[in-house]
């Protein structure tokens, strides 16, 4: 025996569901979005990672560079001696005990 409170129990049950489906549409395309955005930066974090790699692999390889350019040259001036910093108010000289 139907009464007319359950057909309408019915018609209430399938409008909820129908929103509840509405509801998990809408959730789920903003989850992909923001997915989709996360995945972007991500990605854009990389090539900013790689490209601040690569310029400080170059400046290593300039710095290699000159720090072997300066150690080979000779000196042209044979009266010249070396002299180190050690620190504070500390040198150390080369050559000096070579001199006549």
């Amino acid at each position: 025996m139907e009464t007319a409170g359950s057909s309408s129990g019915k018609a209430s049950g399938i409008a909820w569901r129908s929103l509840a489906t509405l509801a998990g549409a809408v959730a789920t395309s903003i989850a992909v979005a923001v997915a989709a955005v996360i995945a972007v930066v991500f990605a854009a974090t990389l090539v900013v990672i790689g490209f601040m790699a690569t310029a400080l692999l170059g400046l290593a390889a300039f710095a290699l560079r000159g720090r072997t350019a300066t150690a080979a040259a000779p000196s042209g001036d044979p009266a010249l001696i070396e002299a180190r910093h050690m620190g504070g108010h500390s040198w150390v000289a080369y050559g000096w005990n070579e001199r006549r």
